[in-house]
């Protein structure tokens, strides 16, 4: 299934291509948000470089997910803060950390605020990128040269990097813990800047997201597993950049679906996504991809603040304008709406017909599409009837 959604994501972003990203020459005197990039194309060489502004003003927004949703950015804002972006790269081996530019990626990815730098191409950047993972980025070429102003580092990222005893994962908890956004801690990850010194490596964003996303996700859920259960029904929703979520928690151990439809983007025609797991989670990778991830993250971590352990089935509906933007769409979007105070009901069918009135397709769509959601219905219906 997950060929079926990234082909459906790919259909999606083909007619983006005629936008218009940022224009620049060989040369680009600018500010770094900062930002790094680790392709995964042809791993373990990668492609991997900073992502740059053509200006000297503070850039750091343009690479701030977590501020985006806070600060109701529109989808028209985040695709023209990120097509002003240009990527650089030059072909590095994963395990090649013990050199001057990736010693500057990995200074950039710890910085506390964006950092004048200067680089020069072997030829103009071209292109875009848009992903169902990552966040789009402008034009791209091969640097020829980069170089970057002093570095202020954040004070936690730099205590991991010199702690080469302290597992990467150790590492991201801690991180987590100390309330270090999310986008810092994945970009730091990327760059082999955690971890046990003879372990560390370069990992692709794309797979250092979802590597992020499933350590928090599964630590959390060490704790989550031993809370009291939920003992009624609640619905959190939240609508944003052209999706509408609803993340239904129901009276049981933890079990988790997420399903997602998309409706007819780009007369692409609609379909549904779904996976899911019961309590002894989920070995294989998901077939939906980094989003299955960074929700169960975003949900765990207000079930740990509440110290509450209940299941979790997740509706997204994303409308006809939307256009990908990376996983940080799923997670933020999710944060803030298990921020918000949730609706209580006192039954799985008044908490469903709520949110059937807010879905443009219905319950009973998602209920075919899927899973769990399927087997919670009918396990509830056998014990009725048991009853009567």
């Amino acid at each position: 299934m997950i060929q079926s959604k990234y082909a459906y994501l790919k259909e999606i972003t083909k007619q983006l291509y005629n936008m218009k990203s940022t224009t620049v020459d060989k040369q680009i005197d600018g500010t770094t948000p900062p930002s790094v990039f680790i392709g995964s194309y042809n791993y373990p060489k990668v492609y991997a470089g900073p992502l740059l502004a053509p200006s000297y003003t503070d850039s750091a927004i343009m690479d701030q997910p977590e501020a985006w949703v806070n600060t109701n950015k529109s989808q028209e804002d985040i695709i023209n803060y990120r097509l002003n972006l240009v990527r650089g790269k030059q072909t590095i081996g994963i395990t090649d950390l013990e050199n001057n530019y990736i010693e500057k990626l990995q200074e950039i990815s710890m910085a506390s605020k964006s950092i004048a730098s200067e680089a020069e191409f072997n030829k103009k950047p071209r292109g875009m990128t848009f992903s169902a993972e990552n966040a789009p980025h402008g034009p791209s070429a091969m640097l020829k040269k980069f170089d970057i102003d002093n570095v202020r580092w954040d004070k936690q990222l730099e205590k991991t990097y010199y702690d080469t005893d302290l597992k990467a994962a150790d590492a991201v908890e801690i991180l987590h813990d100390k309330n270090v956004p999310f986008s810092q801690i994945q970009k730091a990850f990327s760059v082999g800047t955690m971890g046990e010194k003879g372990n560390r490596k370069l990992v692709p964003t794309r797979w250092s997201i979802t590597a992020v996303d499933t350590t928090i996700a599964d630590r959390l859920l060490d704790n989550v597993k031993y809370y009291p259960k939920l003992d009624t029904y609640r619905v959190y929703e939240y609508t944003s950049l052209h999706n509408y979520y609803a993340i239904l928690e129901i009276p049981t151990t933890w079990q988790y679906e997420w399903m997602e439809a998309f409706l007819d983007v780009n007369g692409k025609g609609t379909m549904i996504f779904t996976d899911f797991e019961h309590d002894k989670g989920k070995k294989e990778y998901s077939r939906v991809g980094g989003c299955y991830y960074t929700a169960k993250m975003a949900i765990l971590e207000q079930l740990d603040k509440d110290k509450l352990q209940a299941g979790c089935i997740v509706f997204r509906e994303a409308d006809e304008n939307y256009i990908p933007l990376g996983v940080f769409n799923v997670r933020e979007n999710i944060r803030h709406a298990m921020r918000s105070k949730p609706l209580e009901f006192e039954s799985l069918k008044l908490s469903l017909d709520y949110i059937d009135s807010k879905l443009k397709l219905t319950v009973k769509d998602f209920q075919r599409a899927g899973d769990l959601l399927d087997e919670v219905i009918n396990e509830r219906q056998t014990t009725l009837d048991q009853f009567f």
